[in-house]
């Protein structure tokens, strides 16, 4: 009697070990990534790149969670402001993060994450204006010293390769089309991302400054803003975003926002506080 029973518990201990081992697998990680359209696509295309998931045929740089066909390894997805996915980097497994705010947070991309993107030439960070204003002396002015070879250098120095600039024939600074006598005393807006954007606009700056004229740096910190302070006027142009977040923000609030110059571009990357790896999620 006392063996039978022996064994029945010995077959109900194994039992429940294999049930709780089965729910630890069911439960998969969970990996955060940025909740706006193009930037979220972004981050599901990264993550399908190294195999922990599939979107359905077409999905593109609109994809969202929703747009997941296979996910093999139950990975629970959070969608979080992308401003704040460092500082939920505790709270979930992975999370998949903008370089300008890893960087901002601390993370060195090419060191910390666990994954990261290619230098894709779609996600390369724009300066935008209102539709209507790309032949103005002073936006023109403004996109010659962002292209110049004292910010593609300075970029190159700053990130050491975290950001690259994707300007390939750098001007002096200046365009020779425009009448820099007649800017002299003028004052140039710009909305921009702290990090690198606002850091790069600083260099761009002193370009400016040697022809008297005054770039006004609006630092701003989520992906709003940027755009209608430019679509109202208030500032004349912003530096914070890429194409396919434009064109989406564009078709969903009536904006007339345009992209007169393509500067560089930030890798997106995987990256966690307990994990080494993506490898994990595989086990």
């Amino acid at each position: 009697m006392k063996r039978t029973f022996s064994l029945l518990l010995a077959s109900l201990l194994v039992l429940l070990a294999l049930a709780s081992l089965a729910s630890c697998g069911s439960k998969g990680v969970t990996i955060a990534v940025p909740n706006d359209t193009t930037n979220e696509a972004r981050a599901l295309l990264l993550l399908e790149a190294q195999g922990l998931i599939k979107l359905k045929e077409g999905a593109g740089v609109t994809a969202t969670v929703r747009d997941i066909a296979e996910n093999p390894y139950n990975i629970k997805f959070r969608e979080v402001e992308a401003a704040q996915l460092p500082n939920f980097l505790k709270d979930v497994d992975y999370a998949v993060i903008n370089s300008n705010y890893a960087i901002s947070a601390g993370l060195n991309p090419t060191k910390d994450s666990v994954a990261i993107e290619g230098s894709y030439s779609a996600y390369a960070n724009i300066l935008a204006v209102k539709e209507g204003n790309e032949q103005k002396p002073a936006i023109k002015a403004l996109v010659a010293a962002l292209e110049s070879k004292q910010v593609k250098d300075f970029i190159s120095t700053k990130y050491n390769g975290d950001i690259a600039s994707t300007v390939d024939n750098p001007t002096d600074g200046y365009d020779p089309s425009v009448n820099y006598g007649e800017l002299a005393g003028t004052k140039i807006s710009v909305a921009a991302s702290p990090t690198p954007h606002a850091e790069i606009l600083e260099e761009v700056k002193k370009i400016l400054a040697a022809k008297d004229i005054t770039l006004e740096i609006k630092v701003l910190s989520d992906y709003v803003v940027p755009n209608t302070v430019v679509e109202s006027g208030e500032c004349d142009a912003n530096y914070f975003q890429h194409t396919p977040y434009l064109k989406d923000f564009n078709e969903k609030n009536g904006t007339h926002i345009v992209s007169v110059a393509s500067i560089h571009v930030e890798p997106m990357g995987v990256y966690s506080s307990t994990h080494k790896t993506l490898d994990d999620i595989k086990k």
